[in-house]
């Protein structure tokens, strides 16, 4: 028995109570998000590169595994070292592994290009965010469109990188957020996580209440930092973005600290011996090595121990995640050959393929046409105001792979009528 968990952690979401099973509660979550379409479908979406343009590219799903992995390995570390936890008294690692596969689930196709531009369309209609996709999955809509997995609040906690609801963010006229917020409709899924407990007073809407994470969302956090910035660096070399070159040049506009030029210098010379990947994968237990465990205490420390505890990283790994990070989306996300490839032609596709599903589903009760599949066409029929048709609409784009979003738009924009020959 683990200690660690209480009936409180364990308590479903939803009104039914989960039949007897052989598998733990975490289990159970865990083995309901990896058996799931919306999962399988991680393996066509964009984490970097567009997904499927060469077969070593990480897609979300290869990167939700590593991830997953990360985070397994975390908890054992801690299990093994920390003085705070025991054989019987531990973080479950099946927990934070069900959490990192669910992290990315909300993610839409183009990665963040397709959050950007999904956000920027459902401006009026309560916005759109990755994260709070992920909780609208995983609480209303993972099947068909339908119903949640009803998540214990460990995992929905876990999930909750970010507490803030948009409208707490558009007060006193303040422009529509970019990101980090949940839907306003979702106040219910966070009270459930916090077990009906108001936040304090000090616990600001924005960047201090989303700090307030659980134990096990500190490490999947942390575990999704680490997959990245190591692994994007990778995959940068294969695909040419990061050369010796580009990295010196950028270097030198830049002030390092010694910890970052050491780490740089490393980097460097990896690529030089051509042996990048062995040696930055090494570097992944060194960052699995680096965390401990911090007391803390907050309104929820009584309740629960998923919030006595605060992640600790050490100074300089912090520094040298921070340094790799920085490369990648200095030389590899704001460069020309992605900013024309998803910053400019994916926004565009989605803002097209938005502009006529809207038009046909939001007129009548009974749309001319059926231009969704069929349980997505019903869900926008049954919707009975604008709002639910939008975010319905959303759900649709959202879960739409790269390659389905570029095939629905080549249906609905191909002036070729030959192609009305490849309805397969």
């Amino acid at each position: 028995m683990n200690t660690f968990y209480q009936a409180f952690d364990l308590e479903t979401l939803g009104q039914a109570k989960r039949p007897e099973d052989y598998r733990s509660p975490f289990q159970i979550d865990r083995d309901r998000i990896l058996h799931t379409s919306a999962f399988r479908s991680l393996q066509s979406k964009t984490q970097v590169f567009l997904a499927g343009e060469y077969d070593f590219y990480r897609t979300r799903l290869t990167h939700s595994i590593e991830v997953a992995q990360i985070g397994r390995s975390l908890c054992q570390f801690l299990k093994q070292r920390s003085s705070d936890l025991a054989q019987d008294h531990f973080i479950d690692p099946d927990l934070v592994e069900a959490i990192c596969l669910a992290h990315d689930l909300g993610h839409p196709p183009f990665g963040h290009v397709g959050e950007r531009t999904l956000n920027q369309l459902l401006a009026q209609h309560g916005g759109f965010e990755g994260n709070a996709q992920t909780l609208r999955l995983l609480t209303s809509t993972l099947y068909q469109g339908t119903r949640g997995i009803q998540p214990t609040r460990a995992l929905l906690d876990g999930v909750l990188k970010y507490k803030t609801l948009r409208a707490e963010l558009l007060r006193e006229g303040a422009a529509p957020p970019a990101n980090h917020f949940l839907y306003d409709e979702q106040a219910s899924d966070l009270d459930f996580a916090l077990g009906d407990q108001a936040f304090p007073p000090d616990y600001t809407p924005g960047p201090s209440r989303n700090a307030f994470r659980s134990i096990e969302c500190q490490l999947m956090d942390w575990a999704d930092d680490t997959a990245y910035s190591i692994h994007d660096l990778t995959d940068g070399v294969k695909a040419g973005f990061l050369t010796i070159e580009r990295i010196e040049r950028w270097a030198a506009g830049q002030d390092l600290a010694p910890t970052q030029s050491h780490a740089l210098e490393r980097l460097l010379a990896s690529i030089r011996e051509g042996k990048l990947e062995a040696r930055l994968g090494r570097r992944i237990g060194d960052f699995i090595q680096a965390v401990s465990l911090a007391d803390e205490s907050n309104f929820l420390t009584a309740q629960t121990q998923r919030y006595r505890y605060r992640l600790a990283i050490q100074p300089e790994i912090e520094v040298e995640c921070r340094l790799y990070k920085a490369i990648a989306t200095d030389l590899i996300f704001k460069s020309r050959e992605l900013q024309q490839l998803l910053d400019f032609k994916a926004a565009r596709l989605l803002g097209q393929l938005w502009e006529p599903l809207w038009a046909n589903y939001l007129g009548s009760e009974q749309p001319e046409y059926q231009l969704l599949t069929p349980h997505h066409h019903r869900l926008l029929v049954e919707a009975d105001t604008e709002a639910s048709k939008a975010r319905r609409l959303a759900d649709a784009l959202a879960e739409l792979t790269d390659r389905r979003a570029l095939k629905m738009h080549r249906r609905l924009f191909d002036t070729d009528f030959a192609s009305l020959t490849d309805l397969g």
